[in-house]
């Protein structure tokens, strides 16, 4: 199976920043709305939504704050377990040692993170 008949359609691209409650306001002005509010690892998320775009933004008062600074793109897959150990084959210079999970959306998500050719990061998402 190819790396492509995995995937599905992108998940959602990911936007640090300091100021959670700025940013979510910013984006309710775009016509977004928020389609989840939690904390992970004491850190305040947001998932904003507007059709099908998703962008999730996280407050880890440590953010860039400048042209460039999106952390990652999560491209949404099926079968993740089964892609980590492709994408592992093929020697993709992966950032996680396994596959990973978090309780996001109604039945968590799993996921794994490898590094593109630009130092940027790719997130393999799974909603469960």
């Amino acid at each position: 199976m190819k790396i492509k008949d995995f995937c599905t359609g992108i998940q959602h691209i990911g936007v640090p920043t300091n100021d959670i409650k700025k940013t979510i306001a910013f984006y309710e002005q775009l016509g977004f709305h928020v389609a989840l509010r939690t904390n992970n690892k004491d850190e305040d998320v947001a998932f904003l939504q507007m059709h099908n775009l998703v962008i999730e933004t996280y407050e880890n008062k440590s953010a860039v704050m400048e042209a460039g600074a999106i952390d990652h793109i999560a491209l949404d897959v099926k079968d993740i377990d089964a892609l980590y150990e492709v994408l592992k084959l093929h020697q993709f210079h992966l950032l996680d040692n396994q596959v990973n999970s978090l309780p996001f959306w109604e039945h968590g998500v799993k996921f794994f993170t490898i590094q593109g050719p630009n130092n940027e990061k790719i997130e393999f998402c799974e909603r469960l």
